[in-house]
């Protein structure tokens, strides 16, 4: 007998939005995890909001929304609003009930901007790393270090002077040759025939922070910031991370700070490849009690920092081997988690998005790897 379409559902439901996410859903690890962090992050959030006024949107609610956002990819917070108003999943994860009203985009982004704060984002990370679950995970000896840039939420054409002076007129391009100037006629903004552009003259008048920053020669340069991670080379997870400016001693100036911030007195070796390998790199490492496992940038007219002392361990060339899969924490955070293109102004607040998306990538890490380990016990 062939079954009748209700088209008018039931006015009520009675089974709960707990009941219908299945119990071997990766989200339920996830969220575990983040609410152990966000459990501990209370105090923080107590010293950032008043005691009077109107409530805002509960910080951790908010968060939770974050991650879900840059699980998923989602492109905008309307978008977020909009999956958040009819899906059931998320409205679990977020802790909103069916029938509560979601909230509206704006309002949304306005309390956002409150936890947008580097040092909240790394206490975060670093609450999320100290779980009884977490720590036989990571390794604390082997680490491995790299930097990327992130494309600035700024375009060419807001770039300005630093003189405030107007730019030379434009070339000619009706026939009479390129390179010579036009007479009388005034440079539009964002044209930039003819013009040399660098961070000592010019300046983006939408992001001040950003700088002009080009990944290898013969390719544009584009306003950027440079985010750096540090991960461990157990099972690749990311141990510390910061944004700083584009700049080409950025890198090694960021993986200095990070690796001396490492606990322990004991001995830990550091991977990188051939951008970090310096004489003053290496030799501040070594004074900081850290092994150098650079790989060797050789060529005709130069030679390398790193000499037999170190390349003939064994455990440099693991090391070189294990720090290929810090590539892989930031392909997922720009192609998967969307982050090629920032969507935050100002260094401080880049910053804080990018270790929001390294708290993200390391939850769906450690619930993989969790997941691994319990059914290889099951199937011991």
């Amino acid at each position: 007998m062939r079954g009748q379409q209700e088209r008018t559902g039931p006015l009520f439901s009675y089974i709960s939005t707990e009941d219908r996410i299945p119990a071997s859903h990766p989200l339920r690890q996830v969220r575990r995890l983040a609410d152990q962090a966000l459990d501990r992050l209370n105090p923080t959030f107590c010293r950032l909001y008043p005691e009077g006024g109107r409530p805002s949107i509960p910080p951790e609610q908010l968060l939770l929304a974050l991650l879900l956002q840059a699980i998923y990819g989602i492109r905008s917070e309307r978008m977020l609003m909009e999956q958040l108003d009819y899906n059931l999943l998320f409205r679990w994860f977020v802790g909103l009930n069916p029938d509560d009203p979601v909230w509206h985009p704006t309002t949304f982004t306005k309390n956002r901007d409150r936890l947008l704060h580097e040092e909240l984002m790394a206490k975060f990370l670093e609450l999320l790393l100290v779980a009884p679950e977490v720590k036989p995970l990571l390794s604390s000896e082997h680490f491995s270090v790299d930097g990327t840039l992130l494309r600035a939420w700024a375009s060419h054409s807001s770039l300005e002077r630093l003189d405030g002076l107007d730019d030379d007129p434009p070339p000619p391009s009706g026939g009479k040759g390129f390179g010579g100037l036009a007479s009388g006629k005034k440079r539009a903004k964002g044209d930039f025939r003819g013009l040399l552009l660098s961070n000592q003259t010019h300046r983006s008048s939408s992001d001040g922070e950003a700088r002009l920053f080009k990944k290898a020669p013969g390719v544009g340069a584009f306003l950027s910031f440079m985010g750096h991670c540090v991960m461990e080379n157990r099972n690749g997870l990311v141990v510390a991370s910061e944004v700083t400016q584009a700049s080409g001693t950025a890198e090694r100036d960021s993986a200095l700070r990070m690796a001396r911030s490492l606990r322990g007195a004991h001995q830990k070796t550091l991977g990188a490849d051939k951008g970090y390998d310096t004489r003053d790199f290496v030799a501040e490492l070594r004074i900081s009690g850290i092994t150098p496992h650079v790989a060797q940038n050789i060529q005709l007219r130069r030679r390398s920092a790193i000499d037999g002392r170190t390349t003939r361990h064994q455990g440099y060339a693991q090391s070189i081997n294990a720090r290929k899969r810090i590539e892989q924490v930031f392909g997922w955070i720009k192609q998967a988690a969307g982050l090629r293109q920032l969507k935050a102004r100002g260094r401080s607040k880049v910053g804080a998005v990018f270790r929001l998306h390294v708290v993200a990538y390391n939850l769906i890490r450690i619930t993989n790897l969790l997941r691994s380990q319990s059914q290889q016990e099951v199937m011991a």
